[in-house]
Order: structure tokens, then C-alpha cells, then sequence
């Protein structure tokens, strides 16, 4: 431990289990105290365990704290960040990593399944942010950790399957690609405070990953390797990024598969056809844009090489 974080003060959702508890038990070991936040719902967002935030808190230790209801709620997510300043004395890392699975064909989706996924792996987050950016932008204007403030941290946890698209997950990907959205918004909207706000998206064995049911060789050689990467890597980039060292970074798209790091391209123009009219627009668009179009592939098959562990 190099206590890099000591004194700050740290809100996760989804902290109890996989991806989640491994991020609140890095923010711990750097020296942060943790708001656990997690109804201990299953992986499709059915029924809820309090035992589980409480039995991370009191694992971490005396710096910890569980807050054990949903977060999809203006008002819940309101009480989790007056949890964190009122237990703690503030509040300067938040990190979003709560999410469920409720996967189906976009011809046989439910709609109900779709906004259950959006409220809590998408809406959640507006919430949580919304009412967490008003506590930073006051500590960010009383200084809080010396001055130039430079403590304010967020940090969304996404997925491939939102850049690259999966098989049956329109709800999951829509979501975080929407996080990704969300993201580069409130890297803008708290630029001028210090604030940084990064997304990640990881690569680790989690409930998640246990659930993919792998739809040709490739996406089941991902699964197996998926299942062989243990979520602390994740953990430690996102305590980097709320680190010291990462008080200039905001903005930017990273994803860790164990050691590996991989940044991001984000979507620009990468070419440009000048329209001659109804009668050349094909053509036009063959020669300038054709061949600058990305067919097809899903983020298992991208990513189905052996990583580094």
C-alpha cells in the first residue's frame, strides 16, 4: 500500500461483488475510505441481500461503510453521497460500476427487461452523478485537499459490448454506450471545477462473464480465457485514475484486460465525401466512405486472444 489516497473519500456502486468489490478493495488499500454501495440484487436485478455491502464494508475495515439500497432512484442515490460526507467528513471518488444483465433478441425483447437494464446500469448513474457533482464542485471551491483542488474523481465502468455490440444485448449495450456519452458530458460539465470523469471497460472473471452463453468457437474461446483474468487489474487502474498521477486525465475511454491496458479510440470523422447530388451520391460515397467501414464483430470475437495475467 502506498496510501495515495489517504484522506479521500470514496462512493461505489455495484461495490460488492465482482468488478465492484475489487475497485473498493484497491481505493481501500491506497488509503480511501469506501461507501460500499450495493442491494446485493442477482445478476438479472431480482430480489436484494444487504448482507452483501455489509459484509464488504466490514471486511475492508473501520474506513468502510455499506449503503444497501438500489441506487436507480434520484432520492436513494441523494442519501448514498449524504451517507459517504456525513460518514466521512466528504466526498471525492465516485466510481459507477452497478449493473444487470437481462439479455434477449431484439425481436422477442421485453420491454420492461429494457428499462429495467437502462434504469439501473444507465439512470443510475445520472443519479448518482447528479447529486455527487454538486458536493464536488463546493469542496473543489473550498479547496478541499490543498490548493490547486485536484481530488475530484469519477469513474464509470462500461463495457465493449456498447462499442463493439453482442448478440441479444440491445438493453446492456445501449446502456453503456450510453455511460460512454455520459462520461465525456461530465468531463466537460466539471472541466472548469478539476474534476476528472474517465470510463473503463473491463475484462475479468465476474457474474457477468459466468453468464455468457457463447454463440460460435470464438465467443467461447473468449469465455474461457475471460474466466482466467481476476478483477483486480480493474481495480488498480481505477485507483490509479483517482490517483495523483491521473489529475490531468479526463475524457478518455481505457479498458484492462489483467495487465493489459488498452485505450480507446473514441468516434470522429475518419473520412469525407462531397455529395454531387442525388444521381453521383453512391458513387461518391464508394470511393471516399466505403472503404472506411467496420463491418460486424461482436466484443467477444475482438477480443478472443490470450491476455496477460
Amino acid at each position: 500500500m502506498t496510501a495515495t489516497l489517504a484522506g479521500r473519500v470514496a462512493l461505489v456502486t455495484g461495490g460488492g461483488r465482482g468488478i465492484g468489490r475489487a475497485i473498493a478493495e484497491a481505493l481501500y488499500a491506497e488509503g480511501a475510505a469506501v461507501v460500499v454501495a450495493d442491494n446485493g440484487t442477482s445478476i438479472d436485478g431480482s430480489g436484494a441481500d444487504p448482507s452483501v455491502a455489509q459484509s464488504v464494508a466490514k471486511t475492508l475495515g473501520e474506513r468502510a461503510a455499506a449503503f444497501t439500497e438500489s441506487v436507480a432512484s434520484p432520492s436513494a442515490a441523494q442519501v448514498a453521497v449524504e451517507v459517504a460526507v456525513r460518514s466521512f467528513g466528504g466526498l471525492d471518488i465516485v466510481v459507477h460500476a452497478a449493473a444487470i444483465l437481462r439479455d434477449g433478441f431484439i425481436f422477442k425483447a421485453d420491454p420492461e427487461n429494457w428499462d429495467a437494464v437502462l434504469r439501473t446500469n444507465l439512470s443510475a448513474a445520472f443519479h448518482v452523478l447528479s447529486a455527487a457533482t454538486s458536493v464536488l464542485r463546493e469542496q473543489a471551491k473550498a479547496n478541499r485537499g490543498g490548493s490547486p483542488y485536484a481530488w475530484g474523481r469519477i469513474v464509470n465502468i462500461v463495457s465493449t459490448a456498447g462499442l463493439y455490440g453482442n448478440y441479444g444485448q440491445a438493453a446492456y449495450a445501449s446502456a453503456k454506450a450510453g455511460l460512454v456519452g455520459l462520461t465525456r458530458v461530465v468531463a466537460l460539465d466539471m472541466a472548469r471545477s478539476g474534476v476528472t470523469a474517465n470510463a473503463v471497460a473491463p475484462f475479468a472473471a465476474t457474474r457477468v462473464t459466468d453468464t455468457i452463453r457463447p454463440a460460435n468457437p470464438a465467443q467461447a474461446a473468449y469465455k474461457e480465457r475471460a474466466l482466467k483474468v481476476p478483477a483486480r487489474a480493474v481495480g488498480e487502474l481505477v485507483a490509479w485514475l483517482a490517483g495523483p498521477d491521473a489529475k490531468d486525465v479526463s475524457g478518455q475511454l481505457f479498458g484492462v484486460r489483467g495487465r493489459e491496458i488498452f485505450l480507446f479510440s473514441q468516434p470522429r470523422p475518419v473520412a469525407r465525401a462531397v455529395s454531387p447530388g442525388a444521381e453521383g451520391l453512391g458513387a461518391a460515397i464508394a470511393n471516399a466512405l466505403q472503404p472506411h467501414y467496420v463491418g460486424p464483430e461482436t466484443d467477444l470475437e475482438a477480443f478472443s486472444s490470450e491476455p496477460l495475467v
